[in-house]
């Protein structure tokens, strides 16, 4: 069976947006359920154009109301549609700004508790929406690493991308799963300072199985890549660890990934 994916415009996702990009595509397995999603670039950072100027100030993510009730997969309504601008102008990418409370949302919700070090179950409760109000940034690894980076979090299942030094994405992970498989190996991610060494577009079959939109960091054998994304357990990207080794990402979040980095040469951190 394969799911037409087509894309809309997002409300907020960053204080100055690209221009949205218009995709359709289409994918093997099961539906992924997101009906109209956006691939617009997650923004473009603000910063001066030369060594040594002081950066603009970026204007603040607007306030943010606590719902009424909580939040879960399922729940529709204008309170999830400003939960998924919060998110967004926050870097989490919530999926479609539409009120419906899907599975990239869900996952940007797990991504936003990992981060504040809440519980992650994906409700927005009394404790998600008092941190929603006032959010804690993460702390980067390697704040005087690369300008354009990506460091991505093990313990905590999280992916941030730097852009001149200032977040342009935040994402929630599943990477490699502990298990055993093949002649005696073991699926793990491995941890270092690695480099992205190439891109390939669409589904790409390995000898392990098929990877969206791969972005490689280790020759052409792990990659940050996307996977189904569906469904109130997250699909191919759960809260646990499943992969042979490589970063998964979700599948609408891999759409666009490989447009705010550079994929050869940026410098990849996993820790």
């Amino acid at each position: 069976m394969k799911a037409k994916v087509s894309s809309a415009v997002l409300g907020v996702m960053a204080a100055t947006l690209l221009p949205a990009v218009v995709l359709q595509a289409a994918s093997s397995g099961t539906a992924l359920g997101v009906g109209q999603v956006t691939v617009a670039a997650v923004a473009a950072v603000t910063v001066a154009g030369h060594a040594g100027e002081a950066r603009q100030a970026r204007p603040a993510a607007p306030a943010y109301t606590a719902p009424k009730r909580q939040l879960r997969y399922g729940s529709r309504g204008s309170d999830v549609k400003s939960l998924q601008r919060r998110l967004a102008a926050l870097k989490y990418y919530p999926g479609a700004v539409n009120g419906q409370f899907g599975a990239y949302t869900l996952e940007a919700v797990w991504a936003f508790q990992e981060v504040q070090g809440l519980k992650v179950n994906g409700v927005v409760g009394p404790a998600t929406a008092r941190a929603l109000r006032h959010p804690r940034a993460y702390l980067a690894r390697y704040a005087r690493g690369h300008p354009m980076r990506v460091e991505v979090n093990l313990r905590a299942r999280v992916l941030v991308v730097y852009r001149a030094h200032v977040v342009a994405l935040i994402s929630h992970i599943s990477a490699g799963g502990g298990y055993v498989y093949g002649r005696g190996a073991r699926a793990v991610t491995p941890a270092g300072h690695f480099h992205t060494t190439a891109y390939l577009r669409g589904w790409v079959r390995v000898p392990l199985g098929t990877m969206y939109n791969p972005v490689f960091f280790i020759g052409t054998a792990y990659a940050i890549h996307g996977e189904p994304t569906y469904g109130p357990n997250g699909g191919g990207v759960p809260l646990y660890p499943v992969s042979h080794g490589c970063v998964r990402i979700p599948y609408d979040i891999a759409r666009f990934f490989h447009t705010l980095v550079k994929t050869h040469g940026t410098p990849v951190y996993i820790y």
